[in-house]
């Protein structure tokens, strides 16, 4: 029958074997699966060994940390490498094998070299950073065109922070007296917990994209071992998908952490984030202070162009008033003359027919008093009255119809002189300048004036002239007064 042992033999037969074996601490390459610290300062460890291919682990082992080597390792390993002490990292960790034939296997943790996490944070940031350039994503955020003028912030903080306090005394108590809407979405800012607490934040936010313009996420400093969830893959790719620019203001004293790489822009400090967005507004409004005041320049160059074209057209226009006067006086005077003339003609024909007529009765009477003088005798009694009657009725006649001439003459020369007064009076009263001092305008297209509204075009240019300058306007609509059917 074959030698049978004793579970406590072959326990005692397992721990002689492995203290013959492993009679020195050894270096043990493993990843951290769990780690807790007992009230009492001892550290109790699970290590695991993954493979190669996959995730599947193909080694388990405990470990332990006694509290006073605890108390030395942690703050050495956590100060070198900025990272915690945690679960999922990898640690170069020296060991003594124990086996105790009640307990098991174990190992006593005795050192801890920091260097080869080091290299692994670096490897796996390396990794990160390699991935979220492989899925094309890396720069996606930066893409987003950020606002001119960013007025509705979403925050992710944590309520407690100073870093949100610092960003919100300097953002509402801005000199220039900006104001902006914020809203804090609190998160989790370190720990374990940090990584799914900033992705339910930025998930809380998302429904909102419409609504913000941007998304801030600050803390207010501290260790690289604080910071060590904005390292995580989750997080930095949350923010290179998030439809808002992502602001960050994490409080790296040193390197950026990898949600600054991929957020859209990074920098130091909460106080530093809400100076970026001040300045932003500030510099927008700077801009349109400067188009007005260019707007004002332009419009005024306008103004005293279109005043000099306005008075140039009205001294033009006096001038051509003036020599249209002119025109008609000297036209009135030469009709006035020639009138003047044709009356003294026609006078002189008038007296002309008369002396002939004159000297036909004359040469008459003497004929009648040759061949028959006694007729003559008995009727010159009758002649020497009939005769100067005749001639005083002429006369007279004659004399009416001068004056009558006369009297026409006056007054068309009257009604001339009149009709010269309201030209000049017309002239004066549709001088474009005094209709525009009335209040009048002047609505000229392609500089002519406009009188007849079906030649207007829908789009085409009107300028408008008033007294202190003109207007230039664009036909949108044009309407034509209603007529009745009846």
């Amino acid at each position: 029958m074959d030698e049978r042992l004793s579970l406590s033999e072959l326990n005692g037969t397992v721990k002689k074997v492995l203290t013959a074996s492993f009679n020195a601490p050894v270096w043990v390459v493993g990843e951290i699966s769990e780690l807790n610290v007992h009230s009492n300062g001892h550290c109790y460890l699970t290590l695991i060994e993954k493979g190669t291919t996959d995730d599947k682990i193909i080694a388990q082992a405990r470990a332990t940390i006694w509290s006073y080597t605890f108390r030395m390792l942690r703050p050495f390993f956590e100060t070198t490498t900025g990272q915690q002490l945690t679960d999922g990292i990898k640690v170069l960790l020296h060991v003594s094998v124990e086996f105790h034939e009640l307990y098991g296997f174990s190992l006593n943790v005795r050192n801890i070299d920091p260097i080869y996490t080091m290299g692994d944070m670096a490897r796996k940031r390396r990794e990160i950073i390699q991935r979220l350039t492989d899925e094309g994503v890396l720069t996606m955020n930066k893409e987003l065109d950020l606002p001119l003028v960013p007025q509705k912030i979403a925050i992710i903080s944590s309520p407690s922070a100073a870093g949100y306090e610092d960003f919100m005394e300097q953002l509402q108590r801005n000199k220039e007296g900006y104001h902006f809407y914020t809203r804090l979405f609190p998160a989790i800012m370190q720990g374990n917990q940090a990584e799914q607490s900033i992705v339910d934040a930025l998930e809380k936010i998302y429904p909102y994209e419409d609504f913000f313009d941007l998304v801030v996420i600050i803390r207010g400093g501290g260790s690289q071992v604080d910071l060590s969830c904005f390292d995580n893959y989750n997080v930095a790719y949350h923010v290179t998908q998030f439809p808002l620019p992502v602001l960050t203001g994490i409080g790296h004293e040193k390197d950026d952490s990898i949600v600054d790489l991929v957020a859209h822009t990074r920098l130091k400090t909460p106080t530093a984030v809400a100076e970026f967005i001040l300045h932003g507004v500030s510099a927008f409004e700077e801009q349109i202070n400067l188009l007005e005041h260019r707007g004002i320049e332009l419009t005024e160059e306008r103004l005293e162009d279109e005043q000099s074209l306005l008075e140039e057209l009205t001294r033009e226009f006096s001038v051509v008033v003036r020599n249209l006067l002119m025109r008609k006086n000297n036209e009135l005077m030469q009709k006035s003359w020639k009138f003047r003339q044709e009356v003294k003609l026609t006078l002189q024909r008038t007296d002309h027919r008369l002396g002939k007529k004159m000297q036909k009765m004359d040469f008459l009477v003497d004929h009648y008093f040759y061949t028959r003088h006694q007729k003559v005798a008995r009727a010159q009694n009758m002649l020497d009255i009939a005769i100067p009657r005749e001639i005083v009725r002429r006369k007279l006649k004659l004399n009416g119809y001068l004056e009558k001439l006369l009297l026409v003459t006056n007054k068309q020369l009257d009604r001339e002189k009149h009709k010269i007064e309201l030209a000049g009076q017309m002239a004066v009263l549709t001088d474009p300048g005094n209709l525009l001092k009335k209040g009048y305008t002047i609505t000229t297209i392609n500089g002519k004036v406009v009188k007849d509204l079906s030649l207007l075009k829908k789009e085409e240019l009107l300028k408008t002239l008033f007294f202190e300058g003109s207007v230039l306007s664009k036909i949108t609509e044009i309407k034509y007064p209603d007529h009745d059917d009846n």
